[in-house]
């Protein structure tokens, strides 16, 4: 394990930091006890706490705490506007499918009437070709 003290200033307290390269348990629980949120501002960041106060350590781990659901938090809003955004392609596309079914549904109406109009007129020029070939082997017949 590798300890360094140092002051920062005359006014200060010494401040010990202490690492082991072999034992990463010391690493984890040095982790544990003074955890990182680099999603936080800097200015936002929990403060080391006087471990003599009860106070301030509880203050401490209340903003830890505050911060761990802040990441909590952040990590959601950044899932739910993902599926928001999901959603909302989605809405496009039916939207789109929902005008070219429309369109299609338009289409079909006017070729369904065009169809009814094209059988009626076959339908009276076949009559009418009948109706002519009577008349015409009349005359025929009468010639």
């Amino acid at each position: 394990m590798i300890t360094s003290t140092r002051r920062v200033t005359a006014d200060k307290p010494e401040v010990r930091i202490s690492f082991s390269l072999d034992d990463p348990s010391e690493l984890r629980d040095a982790e544990e006890q003074f955890p990182s949120f680099p999603d936080l501002e800097q200015r936002l960041q929990p403060v080391l706490p006087c471990q003599s106060l009860k106070e301030s350590v509880q203050v401490y781990r209340d903003h830890c705490k505050m911060a761990r659901e802040f990441h909590q938090v952040k990590t959601e809003i950044a899932l739910l506007e993902d599926r928001k955004r999901e959603l909302m392609a989605e809405l496009a596309e039916d939207e789109r499918v929902t005008l070219e079914i429309a369109r299609l549904e338009e289409e079909f109406r006017l070729l369904t009437e065009e169809n009814r109009t094209l059988v009626t007129v076959y339908t009276e020029r076949t009559q009418q070709l009948a109706t002519l070939r009577v008349t015409n082997q009349k005359r025929q017949g009468s010639s």
